[in-house]
Formats: C-alpha cells, sequence, structure tokens
C-alpha cells in the first residue's frame, strides 16, 4: 500500500500594497534661490510609511540635493520638526496613511526662525531662548544626608514638562513668536516651569523675574497652537498659565 506524502511548500509572500502620494516640498538654496519655491514628488509608498520615510525616498532616489533634519527616527530627539500640511509635526511621527493622499501632501520648515536651506531653520535663536531661563537645577548643600529626596506627589507636580524634547514645534507654532523674535516661546517657558516648580530647586525667584520681563510669559496670548503642537502632549498653554500665577501669587 503506497502511503502519499505531502510537499512541503513555502507559503506565497504576502503582497503588501503600494501607492502613490504626491510631496508638495518648500524648497529654498540660498545659492540660487532668491525666495522658496515649492517642487512636487510623485512618491510610491506603504501606508505604514512616515512622512520621514517619503522623504529619504525622495532623497536617496530621486532629488539627493534635498536638505532636512533627523537622527533617531523614534520621537525622541524632535530633530525632524516640520509643518506638514500647515500643522507642525515630528516627519518621523506622521504616518502617510493618516493624511489625506487624495490631495497633494504640503511639507515645508518650521516659521519663525530664519531659513537656512529647504526643511532646515537656524535654531540658535530657540537655543539662546531656552538658555536664558536658567533650565538646569539650581541648588544648595544636600541638608541632612547625601540625597536630595522627593516624594512622588512633589515629582508630580512637574512631570509633565519633563517630557519636552526641544523640537521647537510649539515655539514656531506661536502667532506671536511669529512676529517678535524677542518673545522667549513657548519651549524656553516649559523649560522654565521644570525646574519652578521642582522641590529640590532654590532658584525659581531667578527664574521667575527673568520670565516677568516684557518678552516673558506676558507676550502669551493663550492661543492653544503650542498644545496642538506639541508631539509628546505636553500641556504647554497650562504650564504657562502656572508660571503666571507663581509671578503672581508666589511659587505654591
Amino acid at each position: 500500500m503506497s502511503t502519499a506524502v505531502a510537499e512541503n511548500k513555502p507559503a506565497a509572500a504576502e503582497v503588501v500594497p503600494t501607492f502613490t502620494a504626491t510631496l508638495m516640498i518648500r524648497r529654498f538654496d540660498p545659492e540660487v534661490d532668491e525666495e522658496p519655491r515649492w517642487e512636487d514628488f510623485d512618491v510610491e509608498l506603504y501606508e505604514t510609511d512616515r512622512i520621514l520615510d517619503a522623504l529619504h525616498k525622495i532623497k536617496w532616489e530621486m532629488d539627493g540635493s534635498l536638505t532636512f533634519r533627523r537622527s533617531c527616527a523614534h520621537g525622541v530627539c524632535g530633530s525632524d520638526a516640520m509643518r506638514i500640511n500647515g500643522r507642525n509635526r515630528l516627519a518621523c511621527k506622521t504616518l502617510i496613511k493618516d493624511l489625506d493622499i487624495s490631495k497633494p501632501i504640503y511639507v515645508e520648515a518650521i516659521k519663525g526662525l530664519p531659513l537656512e536651506k529647504d526643511l532646515i531653520v537656524d535654531m540658535e535663536p530657540f537655543f539662546d531662548s531656552f538658555k536664558e531661563v536658567n533650565p538646569f537645577l539650581m541648588a544648595g548643600p544636600v541638608k541632612g544626608g547625601k540625597e536630595r529626596k522627593q516624594s512622588p506627589v512633589e515629582r508630580a507636580r512637574f512631570d509633565d514638562t519633563t517630557k519636552c524634547i526641544l523640537c521647537a514645534a510649539c515655539t514656531s507654532s506661536c502667532p506671536v513668536f511669529w512676529t517678535d523674535g524677542q518673545y522667549f516661546g513657548p519651549a524656553a517657558i516649559v523649560n522654565a516651569h521644570r525646574f519652578i516648580f521642582d522641590s529640590r530647586d532654590e532658584g525659581a525667584g531667578v527664574r521667575l523675574d527673568i520670565l516677568n520681563d516684557k518678552e516673558g510669559v506676558w507676550r502669551c496670548r493663550t492661543t492653544f497652537n503650542c498644545t496642538d503642537a506639541c508631539p509628546r502632549g505636553i500641556q504647554v498653554t497650562q504650564a504657562i498659565a502656572e508660571v503666571k500665577q507663581a509671578i503672581i501669587k508666589g511659587k505654591p
């Protein structure tokens, strides 16, 4: 009696569908352009791709002169903040499938900072404001031991503002910052908040005096653009309001 032997055939590889999306990128080369210009690219993508993947494909396969910043590609470094369809986002966290691909996807540099090339801006004014608020622990000698102890409740008081990755998405979404280059901006105030409400810190008075300046927290118009733009979900507008209250009433 014969016995049939089943053939061990490999399963057919699943075909992952692709589609073509049109990216309209605002280009600028200071060596040849007097003003920024829009350039379109038709890119074949998977639905799981991100805007960063699309930019990589353009740079690596279509136009090597395209210039943008990126590093970790996982929403931690904050280096690839840009305007996507008119909204500040991280390119590495923006999925193509979450956008309307029946229309062109518009990609441009963030606003309010000097444009250097294509999607890159000069971040120095942003970091200058950040440095001005003393974004570091200002603490005296340790008392009664070797540690500066802090309870979970004390830590929770400023936990939200520790999430900032300095991507500038909040600051460059602020209409006041667009028109007033001297305004500290939301990110600097958020990082001041992180230390003002830290129970181990002794420099709150110094920071509050800095932020009580005419270009400090009082320039905020509470439009909530900054909160909407934050890729880490920080309640930026609330933090600014808490700093205002601390100036008026003192640190709680």
